[in-house]
C-alpha cells in the first residue's frame, strides 16, 4: 500500500562533527518505539548506536557512511538519513541532502556555529532545503543556546527564529518554555519518555512574553493573515504554525529548537516541529533534465499515477550483492517491475524492494513518490536516474568535490592484487569523491580522496573487508601547472612517408584564465582550416592538459585561441591536425611562463584560549595565512589558509602544542602559485624521477 504522501517527511540530520547528531537520532528511534534500547556513540558497552552499523564507526565513535532509516510520529512516516560531521566524507552529506525534502542543522550549545557548520549551511542552500536548527547539549557547561541563534544570523546569514526557551542550562537544564503554545515542558522517566507540561515558571514569565512577540514580529513579516490577527489580538496557535510552515518551507526562516539529546531532553518537540514545519514531497519542487528535448528542465511531480522517475543516490556492497538506495520522485515503483536505467540504456528487474532501517531491511511491495527505499542487484552507478522506459529524463546531478590527497598503493602480494582490484572498484562505485588512476609513466596505482582520514578508513576497509595487504607511499599533493602570460604559436605539422601524407598548420596563442578552467576558441576566418577538422585541433590541445611539462600533473585555467592556419587538399586529416596543436602545445608553453599551483586548504582550529599563540605558532610555521580569530568562553578558534602539502602529520603538532585539547577541520578552498624555491624543487624531483 502506497504512503499518503502528505504523511511523509523526508530528512537529513546533519552538523559539525561531534555535535550529537547520531545520539539525536538514537533517541528519535527510541521515541518512535523503531529501538527499544539506547546506546552509546562511543560503544562502551559493546553495541553502539544504531545508524553506526560499521565496525569502524563503533570503534572510532564517528560516523563514515550515512545511514537510512524510517519512523512513525503521530501518524506521520518519517525517513532519515544520518550523515558524517567530518568533511573528509562530506560527499555522503551532499548526496543526502539532494535527495531530501528537509533537513535538520544540529549544532552544540556551547561551541555553536563550528566550520563544518558552514558547509553543510552551503549545502542546504546549494539544493534549497527548509532546514530547523536544534541547539543540542544545553546540559554541558557553558551552553548558551541564545548566542547560538545569534551566531546563526551573524555568521550564517540565516534568520532565526526562536520557538523554545531554556529552563536552566549546564547542570540545571530542567526543560524548555514552548513559546507557541507558552507551556513548560519537562522530561521525566528514565529515558525522558515522560512529557510534563506545566505553566510556564513565575521567574521566566516576562522573558517568555517578551520572547513570544519577538516570535511573532518574526513570523508576521511573512504572513498577512498572521499580522492581521496580531492587531484584531486573534493569534492562535494554529494561524502560528501555519506562518511557521510557510515562511520555513519557504526559506525565509529557519526555527529554532533547543535540547539536549544525550539527557534526553527535547526530542520530542523536534519531532513535533519536523511534521509541523518541514513540506512533504509535494510541496518541494525537483526537477529532471529532459534528454528528448536537449537538456530543458522538466518539473517532475508527486503524482503516483504518473511514469517513475527515481534516482540512485547511495550504492552499497551488501550480503546479498549491489544495494542501491532510490528516492522515487515521481510514478510507482513495484517488486518484480522493468525500470531502465537512463545513463546505459539497460532494463532491469527490481527482484526485491526493501525499506532500511540502517543495517537491517523490511520487504516492501511497493513504493510511490517521496519514499526512500533500496533495490538489490542492480549494477549501477551512485546518480543513475531510473525511469519505468515511459520517459528519457536525467534527475539533475548531485555537486561532487575534486579529492586533494593522493596515495600510491600497491599490493604486497599477487594473491591480494585481485581482490585489491575488486575493493577498488566497489569503493569507486559507491564514493564519487575517492578517484583511483594509473600512472602513465610508473604504473603506480594512486588513490585520491578528501582527506587523510579518509583514505586511511578505505586502506582499513580493504584490509578487513578484503584482507588485502598493501604498501602505501607518502601522501601526493594534487598539484596543476598553468601559464602565465600570453604565448603565440605558429606551427606547421607536416609528414610524408610514402603515398598519403599528414599535412596541418595551426596559428594562434595561448593565455591565462584564473579560475575558468580550459577553453577553446576559433576565431579563424575564410575556412583556412576546414570546419571538420576545427574539433580535432581542440582535441589535441586537450590531450595537452593532462600532464603539463613541468612536473607532469594537469594543466588549468589556460585559453587557446586560434586564429589562422592552412590545410592540404590531399594530406590533411583530423590525425594531422590534432598532432599539429600537439605541436603548437609544446612549442609555446615554455614561452608562456609556466606556473605550478597548489591546493590551498581553508583550515579552522577550535581549542582552549590558552594554547592561542601554540596554534597560531603551528599554522605560521606551516606557510598559513591567518584570516581571523576569536574568543569566547575560553576558547579560540582560529581561521587560517593553509597549503594541502604542509598539513601532513598536523594533528599530531597540534596536539602535542595544545595538550590533545585542540581539533580542526580542513576542506579544500582554492589553487595558488607556489612560492619559487618550492617550485624549483618540485621541478628538480620531477626531473630526477623521469631521469631514473
Amino acid at each position: 500500500m502506497l504512503l499518503d504522501r502528505s504523511l511523509v517527511r523526508n530528512i537529513g540530520i546533519s552538523a559539525h562533527v561531534d555535535s550529537g547528531k547520531t545520539t539525536l537520532t538514537e533517541r528519535v528511534l527510541f521515541y518512535t518505539k523503531r529501538i527499544h534500547q539506547i546506546h552509546d556513540v562511543k560503544g562502551k558497552d559493546g553495541v553502539g548506536a544504531k545508524m553506526d552499523s560499521m565496525d569502524l564507526e563503533r570503534e572510532r565513535g564517528i560516523t563514515i557512511c550515512s545511514a537510512a532509516t524510517h519512523c512513525e510520529w503521530l501518524g506521520h512516516h518519517i525517513s532519515i538519513i544520518d550523515t558524517p560531521g567530518h568533511v573528509d566524507f562530506t560527499i555522503e552529506v551532499e548526496r543526502s541532502l539532494r535527495v531530501l525534502d528537509g533537513a535538520i542543522l544540529v549544532l552544540c550549545a556551547v561551541a555553536g556555529v563550528q566550520s563544518q557548520s558552514f558547509t553543510v549551511d552551503r549545502q542546504m542552500r546549494r539544493y534549497n532545503v527548509p532546514r530547523l536548527a536544534f541547539v543540542n547539549k544545553c546540559d554541558r557547561a557553558g551552553a548558551n543556546p541564545l548566542r547560538v541563534r545569534d551566531q546563526l544570523r551573524e555568521t550564517l546569514g540565516l534568520n532565526p527564529v526562536l520557538l523554545h526557551l531554556p529552563i536552566g542550562l549546564a547542570d540545571a537544564f530542567e526543560g524548555l518554555v514552548d513559546l507557541i503554545e507558552m507551556k513548560a515542558y519537562r522530561f521525566a522517566g528514565a529515558n525522558g519518555e515522560e512529557i510534563l507540561v506545566s505553566e510556564i515558571p513565575e521567574a521566566m514569565a516576562a522573558e517568555a512574553a517578551a520572547a513570544r512577540m519577538d516570535l511573532l514580529d518574526a513570523v508576521s513579516m511573512f504572513s498577512d493573515e498572521l499580522t492581521e490577527a496580531m492587531l484584531e489580538e486573534r493569534v492562535t496557535i494554529e494561524l502560528i504554525r501555519g506562518a511557521i510552515r510557510q515562511a520555513t518551507i519557504a526559506l525565509k526562516i529557519v526555527p529554532v529548537l533547543i535540547g539536549s539529546a544525550y539527557k534526553n531532553k527535547g526530542v520530542q518537540r523536534l519531532l513535533d516541529a519536523v511534521i509541523q514545519y518541514l513540506p512533504d514531497p509535494s510541496q518541494v519542487t525537483n526537477e529532471a533534465i529532459d534528454l528528448d528535448r536537449e537538456g530543458e528542465k522538466l518539473v517532475v511531480q508527486s503524482d503516483p499515477a504518473l511514469p517513475l522517475v527515481a534516482l540512485a543516490f547511495k550504492l552499497e556492497d551488501g550480503r546479498y550483492g549491489q544495494l542501491t538506495y532510490l528516492r522515487i520522485y515521481q510514478g510507482t515503483m513495484a517488486r518484480d517491475d522493468s525500470v531502465v536505467n537512463v545513463r546505459t540504456g539497460k532494463k532491469h528487474k527490481c527482484g526485491r524492494l526493501v525499506r532500511m532501517h540502517a543495517d537491517e531491511m523490511e520487504d516492501i511491495s511497493e513504493a510511490g513518490p517521496g519514499e526512500i527505499v533500496a533495490m538489490f542487484g542492480i549494477d549501477c552507478n551512485s546518480g543513475d536516474t531510473f525511469t519505468d522506459g515511459k520517459l528519457n529524463v536525467s534527475m539533475t546531478a548531485m555537486h561532487v568535490p575534486d579529492p586533494v590527497v593522493s596515495l600510491s598503493i600497491k599490493a604486497t602480494d599477487t594473491g591480494s592484487e585481485t581482490r585489491l582490484s575488486k575493493a577498488l572498484r566497489r569503493f569507486t562505485k559507491e564514493d564519487p569523491t575517492f578517484r583511483v588512476t594509473t600512472d602513465s609513466e610508473s604504473a603506480e596505482t594512486i588513490i585520491s580522496g578528501m582527506g587523510e582520514l579518509h583514505l586511511e578508513i578505505y586502506l582499513e576497509r580493504m584490509r578487513r573487508e578484503y584482507n588485502v595487504s598493501v604498501e602505501v607511499s607518502p601522501p601526493q599533493v594534487a598539484y596543476r601547472e598553468t601559464v602565465s602570460r600570453r604565448a603565440e604559436f605558429d606551427y606547421l605539422h607536416k609528414k610524408q612517408t610514402g603515398g598519403s601524407g599528414q599535412y596541418g598548420r595551426v596559428c594562434g596563442f595561448i593565455e591565462p584564465q584564473p579560475g575558468a578552467g580550459f577553453t577553446f576558441d576559433d576565431e579563424t576566418r575564410g575556412g583556412v582550416i576546414p570546419k571538420q577538422f576545427i574539433s580535432s585541433v581542440e582535441k589535441g590541445f586537450r590531450s595537452m592538459q593532462a600532464k603539463g611539462r613541468l612536473i607532469g600533473v594537469p594543466v588549468v585555467d589556460v585559453r587557446v585561441v586560434i586564429n589562422d592556419g592552412a590545410a592540404h587538399a590531399v594530406d590533411s586529416s583530423d590525425i594531422a591536425f590534432q598532432e599539429a596543436a600537439r605541436g603548437a602545445w609544446r612549442s609555446c608553453y615554455e614561452k608562456a611562463s609556466p606556473r605550478i599551483l597548489e591546493p590551498i586548504m581553508r583550515v579552522v582550529v577550535e581549542s582552549p584560549a590558552e594554547f592561542g599563540g601554540a596554534v597560531l605558532t603551528t599554522l605560521v610555521q606551516r606557510r598559513g595565512m591567518i584570516i581571523g580569530s576569536q574568543e569566547m568562553d575560553q576558547m579560540a578558534r582560529i581561521e587560517s589558509e593553509v597549503p594541502l602539502a604542509e598539513m601532513f602529520g598536523y594533528v599530531t603538532a597540534l596536539r602535542s602544542g595544545t595538550q590533545g585539547k585542540a581539533e580542526f577541520t580542513m576542506e579544500f578552498n582554492r589553487y595558488l602559485e607556489v612560492p619559487v624555491n618550492i617550485g624549483e624543487e618540485l621541478v628538480a624531483k620531477a626531473r630526477r624521477e623521469q631521469q631514473g
